[in-house]
């Protein structure tokens, strides 16, 4: 049978057989690849991780300085150990957060939680490491998915990411985080730095995201900084008797 290549039902038909022949083709190449996507995803957010601790991922690798991953609820207690669900809970962690399902790291020395809030233009997000006192800041990875380039964006910066260490997070016996001051951080203040310029509204939202974010990790930071003063007076008794 002859068809007429030059009908318009040839043309709807052709058109037809190539969008299924592509789609299926896109379908067949989109599962091939998705286990190697999951991967590097994967390998992402460790190097993330590894980079908030303040080392090289190039040098240094996740599994030497994370000794457990685990899932808390809103009193602090563990609710996960499973690492693939831990992992699982950073692809939607504000949703996350919103179930009180707090993903965290346990590092060789500290801990390492991630953020999530917004910007001007959209979300940002990152992961903060504390010292194993649960207060001083040892590094920051920060990123976002639409701020100005050259004004907000500036939270991804190397210069900007370095003024976080040594800063702390408690204040007496309450989180305040890190504030981004305008105008520049009062060098004494140990809970500031400064913000970016002309990104008020970005430096605003990281602001925001680390005081929200650290304290859905305050009743385990409580525990640790408590259990850390009754293992100093108990060893202090000791040698004193």
């Amino acid at each position: 049978m002859k068809f007429n290549t030059n009908s318009n039902t040839y043309i709807i038909i052709y058109s037809v057989v190539m969008v299924v022949v592509v789609a299926v083709l896109l379908s067949v190449a989109a599962l091939g690849l998705k286990p190697r996507q999951e991967a590097n995803m994967l390998n992402e957010k460790k190097t993330q991780i590894v980079k908030a601790l303040g080392e090289d991922p190039a040098t240094v690798a996740y599994d030497s300085v994370i000794t457990k991953a685990v899932i808390l609820d809103a009193s602090g207690a563990v609710v996960s150990e499973d690492v693939n669900e831990v992992f699982a809970a950073l692809n939607d962690l504000n949703g996350s957060f919103a179930a009180q399902r707090y993903p965290i790291f346990v590092a060789t020395s500290g801990v390492v939680v991630p953020l999530y809030g917004a910007g001007l233009w959209g979300p940002i997000w990152g992961y903060i490491a504390l010292d194993a006192d649960m207060n001083t800041v040892k590094g920051i990875v920060l990123d976002h998915s639409g701020e100005t380039p050259g004004l907000g964006a500036e939270i991804t910066t190397p210069k900007h990411q370095a003024m976080y260490p040594g800063k702390t997070i408690y204040e007496g016996d309450a989180i305040v985080g890190v504030t981004l001051k305008k105008g520049g951080a009062d060098k004494s203040n140990p809970h500031e730095v400064d913000a970016i310029t002309g990104g008020t509204k970005t430096s605003d939202g990281v602001t925001a995201m680390i005081s929200d974010c650290l304290n859905y990790y305050k009743p385990y930071f409580d525990a640790a900084r408590a259990a850390a003063v009754a293992t100093v007076e108990a060893e202090s008794n000791t040698i004193n008797e």
